[in-house]
């Protein structure tokens, strides 16, 4: 079985100290929970989906921005590639790479901000991020890291959650729960708007194809089952509960306001759910 290696973060110019701590609540916000179930259990078809329609194969220098626990690097890494997994949060990288110690999938993890990716200019054949920078507070930011990373002619393969779909849904539900994002923060869920991810990457990118596809989710019989199973495990919902505290009637609302979501959401038998994305691929001009 291969080993894994860790690259360390290049030094980057000093933060803002309110960016430097947006960082660090957004840090701290991704290790709560269990998000790697979260990865594995529900969403784990994803990453495979957008490996595949950015073509990576054994000749492709990857980088998987804001990789999480590696839901598109190891399918990415499977394919032969050369990987580097970056994410802000050191906890998602540790079980990333022991998912890939179980896997036998040799590839490169760091601790990297998509705001300032440590690497130098065109190092990457293929640029890819799955529901991940689009949590990048700064998209102009973020979007220009994965233009300036990706060489002249390699592809940018993005999927996202749309801001009309269930997870886009479901960061509205949690809107009344939360403190107001900081001045020049904006919204996730704009990620999946074809219109503003066009307008981010501008004419640096070419043969852009993009297409809005739902991903089925029948983990859940019921929106409680959602709602328990999202409030134990998903960062930004475990946020949400711990900001209310012991303010029962807010928690008592926001129980009954994501149940609700989810239970509007499912549908057949067995109950499934439908969760909109936006599938973005675009080459480096």
């Amino acid at each position: 079985m291969s080993q894994t290696t860790e690259q360390q973060h290049r030094p980057t110019d000093p933060a803002d100290p309110a960016d430097t701590a947006l960082k660090a609540r957004h840090r701290a916000m991704w290790a709560l929970g269990d998000y790697p179930a979260v990865a594995a259990e529900v969403i784990s078809a994803l990453g495979p989906r957008l490996v595949r329609a950015a073509g990576v194969g054994p000749d492709d220098r990857v980088i998987d921005v804001a990789a999480g626990s590696g839901n598109a690097s190891l399918p990415a890494a499977a394919t032969g590639a050369t990987v580097v997994a970056g994410d802000l949060t050191p906890d998602l990288l540790s079980a990333g790479r022991r998912a890939a110690a179980v896997a036998g999938l040799d590839l490169t993890w760091e601790e990297a901000d998509a705001e300032a990716l440590p690497h130098p200019d065109a190092s990457f054949d293929v640029v890819l991020s799955c529901v991940g920078v689009m949590f990048a507070p700064h998209h102009q930011v973020a979007a220009d890291e994965l233009v300036r990373v990706c060489r002249p002619g390699g592809r940018i393969a993005l999927l996202s959650w749309t801001p009309a779909g269930f997870i886009g849904r479901l960061f509205a539900t949690l809107r009344p729960y939360v403190p107001a994002p900081p001045p020049g923060a904006s919204p996730p869920p704009l990620w999946g708007d074809e219109a503003h991810v066009r307008a981010l990457l501008g004419d640096r990118v070419e043969h852009v194809e993009a297409v809005t596809e739902e991903l089925p989710v029948d983990r859940f019989a019921t929106g409680a089952a959602f709602r328990d199973f999202f409030r134990q495990r998903y960062g930004p919902t475990v946020a949400a509960y711990h900001g209310l505290g012991d303010d029962t009637d807010r928690v008592r609302a926001l129980d009954e306001a994501l149940a609700e979501l989810a239970d509007e959401a499912l549908t057949g038998d067995p109950a499934t759910m439908g969760w909109e994305y936006l599938l973005l691929v675009a080459r480096r001009a």
